[in-house]
């Protein structure tokens, strides 16, 4: 017992995860399920780490490691992230792609592993562990854009481990120490005099660019659509709230974190209103989640983190909930275009009311896992007297309302009807669903037990009139909104096309700048071969008359002329001789 103990949580879900393709394909759904199911067991029994208590140390290459660290903070990650593998395994249990299970099992035990390091070089080998196999998932689709997505999503996701890898060793050499502890201290900026470390600056790019921050978010909307039904559901659990974990372990109280936090609130909304897609409606709608949690990182007070780590551990499991009935609907309907659905709650009836359960708990209505993790970071801002990011965040909720609340399972289950008449989502997925949503009531009501598992000692209590008043009437107006502007014709009409936005760069600009470039190599190719031939056939003509039998060099001459060059020739080396 003492040997398991000494190896990293979610060991069992790696390496029996790369196992698992000895069993025959009917079987290989079963064992990632059961992975899952030992790897939280034996989660479940590692001893937590008591405030003021470090983590077990060994020394590889003269530097100090700690593997495993299982305290306050990374606890609720490593039990959540447990939960989300345990219940995709259960959604996945009709497939029978020994990819999706390998790279699904590697995948969230890579993941938990990385939450539980204590020093940077372990996080780091999880931390490309996690880029590496999560692409299987997106490759699995096996379509050419799933190939292409997938080639963008794991430059960009390597990249960040290469970034994370360079800190660290910058880390090291100015300190001596590889621990994984905050970067930041009070007052510090990202530029000017007080400005972070080289080595803060380059691990919190790494993690920013794993969190999706704007700018570099990308990669979230570009590659989450195109992957399985099943691998989007993992995808949705692990990455990103890993850097949520990684930030609030290392920048807590960084200030800046609170501007960009607010961006990440508000710019997703425009996008996920009129997309299409409603994978990607959900991809836009995560972004603005994670800048819930950005905010309550960088104010970084006892609430503030408990609200992240509260709003993180909700947000795992009514996203995965919402990923699972819009997949639901793409596994029986064959797409998720909003245009192309509608009536589905005659022939999806549970699906229709799952999906409404996480709809409402990413809305924040009360009794739902939402508002009671929510609202902490809203109050921290409003402890802080934040008033300008307190609005923001108010702003948010409610455009979160607007797109994930309401657009999804409108345009989904019920607006115009389609015509479609499908089964019901499998039992398994059913199965997988109702767990999820189950638990969205219960966090909703039972929030102690979520409270319980928080960093710090709460006191704190969500369900107070101010609270909930405040709250209903912000949904109220946000529905009431919603129900105006499509009455009034108003409502952006969802447009059959791919809607850009920074994306632009790499899908239009980078393109067509390679095109042009391409082009103008090829002229001036054309141009200086085209010359060059010219004057080499010039030279050749020269030569051919020179050479000739009537050529200057190649006929006859006679004695006389010959004498005349030879005494000229040694006429002019007797006078070069004497100058």
């Amino acid at each position: 017992m003492s040997f398991l103990s000494a190896l990293p949580p979610g060991w069992p879900m790696i390496v029996g995860g790369l196992f698992l393709w000895l069993l025959p394909k009917r079987a290989q759904a079963a064992g990632a399920l059961s992975l899952a199911i030992l790897s939280a067991l034996l989660f479940w029994f590692t001893p937590v780490l008591a405030a003021g208590e470090t983590a077990k140390t060994f020394t590889m290459l003269g530097a100090d490691l700690h593997p495993i660290r299982v305290d306050s903070l990374s606890r609720p990650f490593g039990l959540v992230f447990h939960i989300a593998a345990i219940v995709s395994a259960i959604y996945a249990l009709h497939v029978r792609d020994t990819r999706q299970h390998i790279a699904g099992m590697v995948y969230a035990g890579a993941a938990i592993g990385a939450c539980c390091a204590g020093d940077l070089m372990t996080l780091f080998v999880f931390w490309e562990l996690t880029a590496i196999s999560s692409v299987f998932l997106v490759w699995a689709s096996d379509t050419p854009a799933a190939y292409r997505a997938g080639m963008r999503y794991l430059i960009i996701q390597v990249g960040s481990g290469v970034l994370l890898l360079t800190g660290a060793v910058i880390q090291y050499v100015e300190t001596g120490s590889l621990k994984f502890e905050l970067f930041v201290s009070e007052g510090q900026t990202l530029f000017g005099d007080s400005s972070i470390s080289p080595a803060a600056w380059c691990i919190l790019l790494a993690f920013a660019i794993k969190c999706a921050f704007p700018l570099l978010h990308n990669w979230l909307q570009d590659s989450y659509p195109k992957a399985t039904v099943t691998g989007t559901v993992f995808l949705s659990a692990f990455t990103t709230k890993l850097a949520i974990y990684s930030l609030a372990r290392g920048f807590a109280g960084f200030d800046p974190l609170i501007t960009i936090g607010c961006v990440m609130t508000l710019f997703p909304i425009i996008f996920a209103v009129i997309e299409n897609d409603l994978r990607r409606v959900l991809a836009y709608s995560l972004n603005n989640q994670l800048g819930f949690m950005v905010v309550g990182v960088g104010i970084g007070t006892e609430l503030a983190i408990n609200g992240t780590v509260a709003h993180a551990f909700c947000h795992i499991i009514y996203k995965s909930l919402l990923f699972m009935s819009v997949g639901a609907v793409l596994f029986r309907v064959g797409t998720a275009k909003a245009t192309e659905l509608g009536g589905l709650h005659k022939s999806m009836p549970w699906t229709t009311a799952f999906c409404m359960i996480g709809a409402g708990a990413i809305s924040g209505f009360p009794l739902l896992s939402g508002f009671v993790s929510k609202s902490m970071i809203i109050s921290a801002a409003g402890e802080e007297h934040m008033f300008g990011v307190w609005i923001v965040l108010l702003i948010a909720s409610a455009g979160v309302m607007e797109h994930s609340g309401i657009k999804i399972p409108f345009f989904a289950f019920f607006a115009h009807d389609s015509g479609k008449r499908v089964k019901e989502a499998p039992w398994n997925m059913l199965l997988a669903m109702s767990i999820a949503a189950f638990a969205c009531i219960a966090l909703g009501i039972a929030y102690p037990l979520l409270y319980r598992l928080l960093p710090f000692d709460v006191d704190y209590h969500p369900y107070t009139i101010t609270h909930v008043v405040t709250q209903l009437q912000l949904l109220l107006f946000a529905a009431l909104a919603f129900v105006a502007l499509m009455k009034s014709g108003l409502y952006p009409a969802e447009q059959r096309a791919v809607n850009l936005d920074t994306d632009w760069f790499y899908r239009r600009l980078i393109p067509k700048a390679t095109r042009g470039g391409q082009v103008a190599i090829e002229l001036v190719d054309q141009t200086f071969r085209h010359d060059f031939l010219l004057t080499l056939r010039s030279g050749l003509r020269i030569v051919q008359r020179s050479f000739n039998v009537n050529g200057l060099i190649g006929r006859t001459w006679s004695t006389s002329t010959m004498a005349f060059w030879a005494a000229t020739l040694l006429a002019i080396s007797l006078v070069l001789y004497y100058i």
